[in-house]
């Protein structure tokens, strides 16, 4: 028995909870926001747009994640496309090497598209075939992935008239973390179709072939925006939003045959693209007002007004002290509310048995009773930082610019992209810095995390004051905001 393709369906495989990260909806390149769904199919040989609904079903465990999307979908003719696909995705979870492996499989799949007069149907047995895997990079401050694709589809045209094939190979690429995630996938399909036709009374095969790429890319973002008081008479000027945006942009290029009725013109291609765009309503959130006073006018101010307004800072005094030398545990308090990382011993606390061992401080300066002791614990856990010593980690000594660049970069995972041992930081003081925090400081540089004072000293073992490790906190928000939506978007499809 012949074996029969399908165009375009749509599969995917999230990494993370389907309400709250961006992906796009399926290696289809199709596009969506609350209430409409929108793709191209190229199944005829003719770009043809689909609008519709999808409805999104999943269930997520420790290690395993099952997802079912429908759609019901029509164009301004009257066509109509029916899909139903479910996958199910294993998680391989490599504690040791911070990573974890996702592989995909195709559960159930069921499609049927009719377009005028002919229908394509998924055959129901070995009709659709995947092979999906995925490499997560599980980094303290955001997750980074990879993954490769390959599949087939066989649809029937009216039964026995006819048959389509369509190859699929392609990758995705994206990013997860408290401020935002972006998937930009790129697709490329190869379409063989035969039909049988008639022609002065004598039936033959009309045979074609075409090639499209979609580029697709799903972004959600959270900004902050100010927003003055525009009354007089009022206890503050103004506050803080955070705007949460996601938006699904796609393009299509495709190089088709000329067909008319069935007839296909071999000498002449249908070369062109196509671009889809759809937005989420914003959601809109307003934050708490800082009321510092020892701030006004301070270089540093409207950096520490957001990380206050975030819940990074979370100081009740009614002064800030920037100019005060920043502390080891405050900083490490702050880095982890920045990136939104919980301290993991609150949910041990939660599930810990009654009959459970004590909690017992690796720190002999530290108690598990104080307040910081989780977010302490979880950033040395996580590899952020260490003690002074084995024993002691020192919570209220002054931190170096030097440790504070060290922490931001490997919560990145980014120290282990420096060049090999021997190099030199475009830094002035490059000999002043500690042969532990090069590799981080010249990432840092790389990044645009940090620049030089005006001799471009780096100045590496000074204490760095509250209102400058504020400054380096935003800018590092800023970088898990916008400078990432840029390389994994932008600068892979270049979309404007």
């Amino acid at each position: 028995m012949k074996k029969f393709i399908v165009s375009f369906i749509l599969i995917c495989m999230i990494i993370a909870p389907m309400s709250v990260w961006a992906q796009p909806p399926g290696f289809s390149g199709g596009v969506n926001n609350e209430y409409e769904y929108e793709e191209v199919v190229f199944i005829t040989g003719e770009p043809i747009r689909f609008i519709g609904t999808i409805d999104i079903k999943g269930n997520e465990k420790d290690t395993q994640k099952t997802i079912t999307y429908t759609f019901k979908l029509k164009t301004s003719n009257g066509d109509k496309l029916d899909r139903k696909i479910n996958l199910e995705t294993i998680y391989d979870k490599r504690n040791d090497k911070g990573q974890t492996i996702g592989q995909t499989t195709l559960k159930s799949f069921k499609e049927s598209i009719q377009i005028g007069k002919n229908k394509y149907e998924l055959l129901k047995d070995g009709g659709y075939e995947l092979s999906k895997s995925d490499i997560i990079d599980n980094r303290p401050a955001s997750d980074f992935y990879s993954g490769n694709l390959k599949a087939r589809k066989y649809y029937t045209i009216n039964k026995n008239e006819g048959e389509v094939i369509v190859e699929m190979t392609g990758g995705n690429v994206g990013y997860k973390n408290f401020w935002g995630g972006t998937e930009t996938q790129i697709l490329d399909y190869t379409i063989t179709s035969t039909k049988k036709v008639k022609d002065n009374d004598k039936e033959e095969d009309s045979t074609w072939s075409a090639t499209v790429q979609a580029q697709v890319s799903d972004s959600l973002t959270k900004n902050l925006r100010y927003s003055a008081n525009e009354a007089n008479f009022s206890s503050f000027y103004g506050g803080h939003i955070r705007v949460t945006n996601e938006e699904m942009v796609t393009r299509y290029e495709y190089d088709l045959p000329r067909v008319r009725d069935d007839k296909i013109d071999n000498r002449r291609r249908n070369i062109g693209s196509i671009d889809i765009k759809k937005e989420m309503l914003p959601k809109v959130e307003r934050l708490v007002i800082p009321k510092f006073r020892d701030i006004g006018g301070h270089w540093a101010e409207s950096s520490i007004k957001k990380l206050y307004s975030l819940d990074v800072f979370d100081e009740n005094s009614s002064f800030f002290k920037p100019d005060v030398a920043f502390t080891r545990g405050e900083f490490v308090k702050a880095v982890m509310k920045a990136c939104n990382i919980r301290p993991s011993i609150q949910d041990e606390k939660k599930s810990r048995r009654r009959n459970a061992p004590k909690e017992i401080s690796p720190f002999q300066d530290i108690s598990t009773k104080d307040e910081i002791y989780p977010y302490i614990k979880d950033a040395v856990d996580k590899g952020l930082i260490q003690g002074i010593s084995k024993d002691l980690f020192r919570a209220k000594d002054p931190l170096t610019k030097a440790e504070a660049i060290t922490v931001l970069i490997k919560a990145l995972g980014f120290d282990s992209k420096a060049p090999a041992p021997g190099f030199y930081t475009s830094f002035t003081d490059d000999r002043e810095i500690p042969i532990w925090a090069k590799d981080s400081i010249y990432m840092a540089r790389e990044i645009n995390l940090v620049s030089g004072d005006s001799f471009n000293r780096i100045n590496p073992n000074k204490p760095i004051t509250r209102g400058e490790a504020s400054v380096m906190l935003v800018r590092f928000l800023e970088f898990l905001q916008r400078d990432l939506q840029k390389d994994y978007r932008e600068d892979i499809i270049n979309f404007h």
